[in-house]
């Protein structure tokens, strides 16, 4: 049996991590296997069974830690800008994200997918929706009523997610239609935004 120093082990793993978080916001977590992922981490698929349980649990943690560098960029996103509903979504709009879901937030890479695996990575799905809807909810138009407050913020990060995964959807078919749908769903929240 072959031992691995700790700070190795340590190193294999967020290889691994690293690894499995862009190759499943990429191709999504049925669309890549453990013997690719560890293969491109440079390591055998032997060495991720020794970290993980499941594909699940590495997809699980992978998530995680895609839903906290996603968290990071997005409040360096507000101090970038405005910090206003239209400043975050001209980040979370951008053809740049469209274009690179390896760097995107793993909600918008992985929604209709997640609800296919356990309740672990359903759960951290949830708890990020909540937090990303939050962010919103705190820079709504002081004007809306408090009532309001969520039921919006909710539903401008399902449009988000949504209008991401359209534009990819179509990009490569009709680029042109694909930047609408960001413009379009961009515009309308911005609107729904403000208090009327």
């Amino acid at each position: 049996m072959v031992y691995v120093k700790r700070e190795q082990s340590d190193e294999n793993r967020a290889a691994l991590l690293a690894t499995a978080g862009r190759l499943f916001r990429e191709r999504g977590i049925d669309g890549v296997g453990v013997a690719e992922i560890a293969r491109e981490a440079g390591l055998t698929h032997g060495a991720l069974y020794a970290h993980f349980r499941s594909k699940d649990d590495l997809a699980t943690e992978a998530f995680s830690q895609g839903l906290a560098r996603s968290r990071e960029a997005f409040r360096g996103a507000a101090t970038d800008r405005d910090g206003s509903v239209s400043g975050y979504l001209d980040y979370l709009l951008s053809p740049l994200r469209r274009d690179d879901p390896g760097m995107s937030c793993p909600m918008t890479a992985s929604a209709s997918e997640v609800g296919r695996h356990g309740k672990d990575i359903s759960a951290r799905f949830a708890k990020g929706f909540q937090d990303k809807a939050s962010a919103f909810e705190a820079v709504l138009d002081d004007a809306i009523p408090d009532a309001e407050r969520r039921r919006l913020a909710m539903t401008i990060v399902a449009a988000e997610i949504g209008a991401m995964a359209v534009a990819r959807a179509v990009a490569k078919s009709d680029p042109s239609l694909s930047d609408e749908v960001l413009k379009a769903v961009h515009a309308v929240l911005v609107k729904a935004s403000k208090a009327q």
